[in-house]
């Protein structure tokens, strides 16, 4: 899957307001709001990067790699229920908890684990799916250090297909339901 400039998609509304207006109390508000069972989505056109996100069926995580005028900028690995096709794409749930990982593998960031301890606290993610995460992180750690999977391939050289078309999200693009 591939995003870049101008590709719409649905997002979050607490996600695309802090985007927006970089307020963090936009962003904080989502977990609350998960927990409360208080969820919006809405269309958010994909800014700047060039993003390719390979998809593992059945994986609670997806590699993204992210290019910055034909450069790749990073590897970001993030943890998420496992996919789901839909009618409009692709369909899934963050899971909070991120790795960002540098250009020639070199180092990794452990990302957003105050967002994923207080999304457990809530009930947000749940304890089975805690045990997939930590079974995911392990893997992913494993592929990096073995060079292994999507981290095997030297990616940058990738490009975007100038002949690809801009995905369009139908008019009546229903925003998933909610599911705990």
């Amino acid at each position: 899957m591939a995003y870049w400039p101008g590709i719409q998609s649905l997002a979050p509304t607490t996600w695309i307001d802090w985007l927006q207006t970089g307020d963090t109390t936009a962003r904080d508000a989502a977990i609350t709001n998960l927990a409360a069972r208080q969820w919006e989505l809405s269309r958010w056109t994909w800014r700047e990067t060039t993003w390719l996100s390979i998809l593992t069926p059945g994986a609670y995580f997806s590699v993204n790699l992210f290019f910055n005028h034909h450069r790749l900028d990073r590897w970001y690995v993030n943890f998420q229920r496992p996919y789901e096709r839909t009618r409009d794409g692709v369909d899934t749930f963050d899971l909070f908890v991120d790795l960002v990982v540098a250009p020639d593998l070199s180092s990794c960031t452990w990302k957003d684990e105050d967002e994923y301890r207080h999304a457990r606290r809530l009930g947000v993610v749940t304890d089975v799916e805690h045990r997939y995460v930590q079974d995911a992180r392990d893997e992913v750690m494993a592929m990096i250090e073995g060079r292994r999977g999507a981290f095997r391939a030297d990616w940058s050289a990738w490009r975007l297909d100038p002949s690809w078309p801009a995905p369009v999200l139908s008019p009546d693009a229903a925003a998933p339901s909610l599911t705990l």
